[in-house]
This record gives C-alpha cells, structure tokens and sequence, in this order.
C-alpha cells in the first residue's frame, strides 16, 4: 500500500492534468462547460476514474460526454506522458 499523501498528491495532479486538456487540447464542438471536480487513484497508484460535472441541460451532459469519450486516448496518453502509468476511466 502506497502513502495516502502520496495518493492524494498524484490524484491532484492528474485533475490539474486532465482540466488543462479539456481546456487547451480538446476541440470538440459538443464539449460544453465542463468542471473536472476530482479524480481518485487507487492505491498501487495504476487506476485513476476523474469525475467532471456539466453546466446545462441533458444535451450538453450527454454531448460533452460523447466528446470525452472521444478524447479518452487523448487524456490517457497526455496524462501517461506526463510521468503517471494510469488507467484511466470516466
């Protein structure tokens, strides 16, 4: 089991990381106005599931969530460049 603290501060990372993605890289028109409010990593440090909240009505959530999806690969490797080997889920 790996040092809660240390969880913590990588799950914080990967929040700021995926939040700079959706914000500078992904150019999907369905993507709404998109919050990323947390992410949780297990502890061996190899999962991570981000959860993100959507301003609007079922269109949007469901538009913005067609576009994550689109942008998974997207998010996955900017974040696996970036030093974390995650496996990430929406």
């Amino acid at each position: 089991m790996t040092d809660p603290a240390k969880v913590r501060r990588h799950a914080e990372r990967v929040r700021e990381l995926v939040a700079s993605v959706v914000r500078t890289q992904i150019k999907d028109p369905r993507l709404g106005m998109i919050t990323i409010t947390d992410a949780r990593i297990t502890g061996d440090l190899r999962d991570a599931t981000v959860f993100y909240t959507v301003l609007g009505d079922a269109a949007a959530q469901a538009g913005t969530a067609a576009a994550l999806d689109s942008a998974k690969g997207l998010v996955r490797s900017t974040v696996a460049l970036s030093g974390f080997s995650t496996t990430s889920a929406w």
